[in-house]
């Protein structure tokens, strides 16, 4: 199981069981022994950095405030917690601190960062004198320029280029090689790659990525035969919203 806790990103934190992005299912996930927990960023009007997965507040909170137009002080009055349990009313969005602060020692940070390019600087800034060393951090995005950017300033960090693949269209309709992403992820010095679970990825497709020194990991395997297919392929880590359950049945089946 120990060797199992490395390959598992708990998606948002506990996000299966409390309001994902929050300090509760941060400090869930470190409480349940994940060693990897992934979070979105935005920037906020007032140059802070923010832990929400939308642009907006309006899936997740009692009320919808645009994250870019409004402060971190003011989003902090949305109460993000309601939706999803009356035991989680008067839960608050974290800032990127608050939440660096729960990182236990030896855990690890996965960052997607899902805004554009501006929020680089001060995240570079925040990340660079925070406590937390160099290996505990990585950063997702899809946006391939915004990567290639924070790898310009920020080699130090691991960071892998978020793909969907097939997750809105059916895979028999797409012809996707891994040599072009490779190309891609070479050239703007990336590590690897982090893409959705779908059909096209297979054993061969996974190791075109590896064979090249890139790291594979996949999004979002919420089952347990999804995940034992995924692992099968010898990918480096899953993501998924039931960190805890996930690892405890997969360990279970290895038994």
């Amino acid at each position: 199981m120990s060797d199992m806790l490395d390959k598992i990103v708990a998606h948002r934190g506990e996000s299966f069981d409390a309001p994902e992005n929050s300090l509760s299912a941060v400090n869930m996930a470190w409480d349940r022994g994940a060693r990897i927990v992934e979070i979105d960023i935005h920037l906020t009007a007032d140059n802070e950095i923010a832990v929400i997965h939308d642009k907006h507040t309006g899936r997740v909170g009692d009320r919808k405030l645009f994250v870019k137009k409004t402060s971190l002080q003011e989003l902090k009055e949305v109460d993000v917690g309601i939706k999803k349990a009356i035991t989680f009313k008067g839960e608050k969005i974290p800032s990127l601190n608050e939440v660096i602060e729960t990182v236990p020692l030896g855990a690890k940070l996965v960052i997607e960062i899902k805004c554009g390019k501006n929020i680089i600087k001060p995240l570079v800034q925040l990340l660079e004198n925070s406590a937390l060393k160099n290996h505990q951090i990585e950063i997702i995005s899809f946006h391939l320029d915004v990567l290639g950017l924070m790898k310009k300033e920020a080699p130090q960090y691991k960071t892998l280029w978020l793909l969907d693949l097939d997750y809105y269209l059916p895979h028999w309709l797409l012809y996707i090689r891994p040599k072009t992403i490779i190309k891609k992820i070479k050239e703007n010095g990336l590590d690897g790659v982090n893409v959705w679970a779908g059909k096209i990825i297979n054993k061969s497709f996974v190791k075109a990525f590896q064979k090249e020194g890139f790291h594979f990991y996949v999004w979002t395997v919420n089952e347990l035969d999804e995940a034992e297919r995924v692992l099968d392929y010898g990918i480096d880590a899953i993501t998924t919203d039931r960190a805890e359950w996930i690892t405890k049945q997969l360990a279970g089946r290895k038994q």
